[in-house]
Formats: structure tokens, C-alpha cells, sequence
């Protein structure tokens, strides 16, 4: 499937943005880079485990949405089975970014107790839920490589 895909240098071009774009904004979100007053990066200690998954699901993110796109523009197909493929791409990146950091605030204010109790659970369950989100791109992209090689049988 990686080489069916990432032949055409635009597919390769949308994964290298998608993984930079990904990676920053998570690592943003998740408190370990800083931009005022200076750039400026963190790992707290403990924590590692928590930037691994990011990186990670950076990662399967930058795999699994080109491929999807592909399936998409190349191979015309219904747009109903697309979504799943897209579905497990969004599911990962909300999950990823789930440490809240300064959106939390946000969401407490917006939605008051409920907004708190959220936070609150995706900041103590941080680190499973990101496992999980990183599971759902696994099996999204076992998915589409077995829906690629399928459909693209000669």
C-alpha cells in the first residue's frame, strides 16, 4: 500500500504536512512546546510515554489519510465507504489531543460543571485514550491497505 500510494510525490507532499501539522498542533495542545515568550520545549519527567503516542499518532495519521485521499481521487469509489476510513483518521486525532492543556479552560467556561467533569476525565485518562486512538488508526490502516490491495488487483 506505501508504495502504491506514496509513488506520487502530491500524496507524499500531503503526508509530510499532514505529520508536521499534526505534530505541532498536538504538542502545542499538550503543554510540551511553548510559544510565548520564547519557542521553547518540555518533557516533564514522566511524560514520555505520552509524547511517544503523540508522535506516533502523528504518524499513522500522515499514513492512513493520504491513503484514504488516494482511495478517494484514484479509484472514484462510493463516498460512504470513504468515511470510515476518514472517520478513524478524525477519531485519532481528537483522542490524541485529548490532554486539553489551555483548551480546557475553554471548554469549562463554555459548558460550566459538565465542561470540568470532561476535562477533568481526559487529563486522568490521557495515556488510554490516546492507546486507543492509536489502535483505531492501526486498524484503519490494515483496513485500507486490505481495501487498496483489493481494489487495485490487476
Amino acid at each position: 500500500m506505501i508504495r502504491l500510494v506514496f509513488s506520487d510525490i502530491k500524496f507524499v507532499i500531503v503526508a509530510i504536512c499532514i505529520f508536521a501539522t499534526m505534530t505541532l498542533l498536538l504538542l502545542i495542545m499538550s503543554e510540551y512546546v511553548f510559544l510565548e515568550p520564547y519557542v521553547v520545549g518540555h518533557i516533564p519527567r514522566g511524560t514520555e510515554l505520552g509524547l511517544l503516542l503523540i508522535l506516533v499518532i502523528a504518524l499513522l495519521s500522515a499514513l492512513v489519510i493520504p491513503a484514504n485521499v488516494y482511495r478517494i481521487l484514484v479509484l472514484n469509489r462510493s463516498k460512504r465507504k470513504m468515511s470510515t476510513g476518514l472517520t478513524g483518521s478524525v477519531v485519532g486525532v481528537v483522542a490524541g489531543a485529548c490532554s486539553c492543556g489551555p483548551v480546557g479552560f475553554a471548554v469549562i467556561s463554555t459548558f460550566g460543571s459538565v465542561g470540568a467533569v470532561a476535562t477533568s476525565f481526559l487529563t486522568a485518562y490521557e495515556v488510554p485514550l490516546r492507546v486507543a486512538a492509536v489502535a483505531v488508526l492501526v486498524l484503519t490502516y490494515a483496513t485500507t491497505a486490505r481495501s487498496l490491495k483489493h481494489e487495485c488487483r490487476i
